[in-house]
């Protein structure tokens, strides 16, 4: 079963209050969010060693002492007797795509954050993350089919957060269809981004990450659950209500508490156990937890990549 635990950095640095999810709710602008989520989680780490490598030319800015005389263009030395070095941007031949979930189920929330929320914190964080490492980015939202598509572009990043921004959980989902919908539809190979609450039996993941991973994509699961569906906290009789089917439960939580953590206990690591054996790399993301967690996987498992060549991602659960 993956486990959920902090990491040794902890809430990293001055701009670490961004990274908690009842923060990020109150500031409004996913852009900001965005920002502010990726750049004090970048100031806590220091720096990070997975930019990729520049191969498109992007501006001249002037000679300045120590600068690296391979890269003065002397053909503009030649037209303005002055010197100037070539800027490229990091740009690399990675499409990065989050696949996005928009089901009535991801509404879900006993605090101020739902797991839509968290998604889409986490979607426009991962986004952002992945561009200012150069790469193109690309999202597709979905419920039972797919619902927006935006192709990989480097130039993409504010239609992948308006796309985010404009999402709304409202239609009843159902993962294995929409599933195979999004793998006919994905282009080239990449990274991929799964952001669900995956309710859906895990053998139903088999044949669309199968699919993935034979079209050389690397793919990551983040399993988003509220805490009150880890913890079933409620007391006294109380009734709930499916948000896809909109049907109606009466029950005694303290009778089923147990029993309830032992099957979603199973569920998850079930999950992570269909994931894993077909190369994916399964997250479990509690909502009150702080978005560096879901961050640094994604770095180590980039990082991986990057070193190996093998496009495979490290196994972190």
């Amino acid at each position: 079963m993956p486990s959920h635990h902090a990491w040794s950095h902890g809430r990293i640095g001055p701009g670490s209050q961004f990274l908690d999810p009842v923060v990020l709710q109150r500031i409004g602008n996913l852009e900001l969010i965005a920002r502010g989520v990726v750049e004090g989680f970048l100031h806590g780490l220091h720096r990070s060693p997975f930019f990729g490598q520049s191969v498109d030319f992007a501006e001249h800015r002037p000679y300045t002492p120590g600068d690296d005389l391979r890269r003065v263009d002397w053909k503009a030395f030649a037209r303005t007797d002055r010197y100037y070095v070539k800027e490229f941007e990091a740009e690399t031949n990675t499409n990065f795509t989050v696949l996005l979930d928009t089901s009535r189920s991801m509404a879900f929330g006993e605090g101020e954050v739902s797991k839509f929320d968290y998604g889409s914190f986490l979607a426009a964080s991962l986004s952002f993350l992945t561009r200012k490492q150069g790469d193109r980015v690309g999202i597709l939202t979905f419920d039972s089919e797919v619902r927006d598509v935006v192709p990989c572009s480097a130039r993409h990043l504010e239609l992948v957060l308006l796309t985010i921004d404009r999402s709304q959980p409202d239609r009843r989902g159902e993962l294995g269809p929409a599933l195979r919908d999004v793998m006919n539809r994905k282009g080239k190979r990449g990274l991929v981004a799964l952001i669900s609450d995956l309710y859906i039996d895990p053998e139903e993941l088999r044949s669309p990450m199968n699919q993935l991973r034979e079209m050389g994509s690397d793919v990551m699961v983040f399993h988003v659950l509220d805490s009150a569906e880890l913890d079933l906290p409620y007391k006294g009789k109380v009734t709930l209500e499916d948000m896809e089917t909109k049907e109606v439960l009466p029950m005694a939580p303290e009778e089923l508490r147990e029993e309830y953590r032992k099957s979603l206990t199973t569920h998850v690591a079930e999950m992570g156990r269909v994931l894993t054996s077909v190369g994916a790399d399964h997250i479990l993301a509690d909502t009150s937890q702080p978005l560096d967690q879901a961050l640094f996987h994604y770095l180590l498992a980039r990082g991986d990549r990057m070193r190996t060549g093998t496009g495979r991602w490290a196994s972190l659960s």
